[in-house]
């Protein structure tokens, strides 16, 4: 866990100790959404919270408490830190063998960690060798041995190829990419995370005609057919909802419409595909822009997830009128653009698919900013959610939006 409060900590320790091996403090990221909340390394500068949070774990959960730390700029100042940590009854301590300020490209302090296990009685788990030591699964132990360490994390070469585990030696990236893939598909992994960890795995080979399809990507579908597995990706789906439809069948209940009253809904059969779509305007944005304009409050969605499957269904209201697709959804993104489609559709409004005639908002507006750039800046901050939509233009010119499809 990240946290900067000893009692919070340990109110998150108790929620979730049954269902746990252990609990591990994170005192080494450097990353700021980390250390600007008090948390990660941040905490290395306050031993005294160190302890506190340390010490009220280890008494107040039943469960094994460890934490990660990263090396300070002395080895003394190092030493005495440790050596406080190990006094409040901690089962192991894992050291990132780097300073706060140090990234990947900085060599790993293997001497460090060495003094540090030598000073604790406590295991030390050594970490922070992906780059300069571990390409290999024999270089495990000796990155292990070079630090006197109990035991290695590895991190960046087991995203690289996780097959380095294997005492037989690495198999072919292409190989372990097919057989990732395959598993993401079978259990339903979110396309989102298959293809960050499949870029993890390509590195250097982004720019080759595969890597610049796996960057295009926007579906689970999209991205098998990118690595030759389309077929393969039709038979999972078919049988995953086959699946889905006999469970259904046996608990009708849990397919029924949301529980709330809907009376008068205006409904469509209708799915967002993301393909379908120019790559800076989705229906939500249609939607919000025209209501803007008719000087309408804003959509408001009101969306459920079905128990059994997990899928999301959207019902959005517009001026007093609800509108609903009655397909269900994988995430509640595309439940929420499916019931923006609804409404547009139902209104005769354009959605921004492909070949669709630009909505004349579109126009009005660079007009606008072209003759008036400093009224323009003015309405954006008179307008809610002006600057998310900025947030999805500014990305769609050629850097891949976090937030997927909105």
């Amino acid at each position: 866990m990240g946290t900067s409060d000893a009692e919070r900590a340990l109110a998150v320790a108790r929620l979730v100790e049954n269902d746990v091996a252990g609990i591990d403090v994170n005192m080494g990221c450097p990353k700021e959404y980390s250390t600007k909340g008090g948390m990660g390394a941040a905490l290395l500068s306050d031993p005294d919270k160190i302890e506190k949070i340390l010490s009220t774990l280890v008494k107040g959960t039943r469960r094994p408490v460890t934490c990660k730390i990263r090396i300070l700029p002395s080895l003394e100042d190092t030493l005495s830190l440790v050596k406080r940590i190990e006094r409040t009854g901690i089962a192991a301590v894992t050291v990132h063998g780097r300073k706060r300020e140090e990234r990947p490209q900085h060599p790993v302090s293997c001497e460090a960690i060495r003094a540090i296990a030598e000073a604790l009685s406590i295991p030390v788990i050594a970490n922070g060798g992906s780059h300069d030591h571990i390409q290999k699964y024999l270089d495990i132990e000796d990155f292990r041995q070079a630090t006197a360490a109990s035991s290695v994390m590895v991190a960046r070469a087991a995203m690289w190829n996780p097959s380095i585990f294997l005492k037989e030696g690495l198999r072919p990236l292409e190989e372990v990419m097919q057989k990732y893939i395959r598993y993401a598909i079978q259990y339903e992994n979110h396309y989102t995370n298959t293809k960050y960890c499949l870029c993890q795995m390509l590195r250097e080979q982004l720019e080759s005609p595969q890597g610049r399809l796996l960057h295009a990507a926007q579906s689970s579908q999209e991205i098998c057919e990118a690595f030759g597995l389309g077929a393969f990706y039709e038979e999972m789906t078919r049988e995953l909802n086959a699946r889905r439809a006999e469970l259904l069948a046996r608990t009708p209940e849990a397919a029924a419409e949301p529980a709330e009253d809907t009376s008068g809904v205006i409904k469509m059969a209708v799915k967002f595909d993301r393909r379908a779509y120019s790559p800076q305007i989705t229906p939500k944005m249609c939607l919000l822009e025209w209501c803007r304009k008719e000087k309408l409050a804003q959509p408001v969605y009101d969306t459920v997830q079905r128990p059994l499957d997990r899928f999301f269904c959207s019902v959005v209201t517009v001026a007093e009128q609800k509108y609903q697709s009655t397909l269900w959804d994988k995430s509640k993104k595309l439940a929420e653009q499916a019931a923006a489609i609804v409404c547009l559709r139902s209104r005769g409004l354009p959605e921004g698919r492909l070949g669709e005639e630009s909505p004349s908002w579109h126009k009005r507006k660079r007009e606008a900013i072209d003759q008036d750039p400093e009224g323009s800046r003015n309405q954006e901050h008179a307008v809610p959610g002006e600057l998310c939509k900025k947030l999805f233009v500014a990305l769609g010119s050629g850097e891949e939006s976090p937030l997927g499809g909105w």
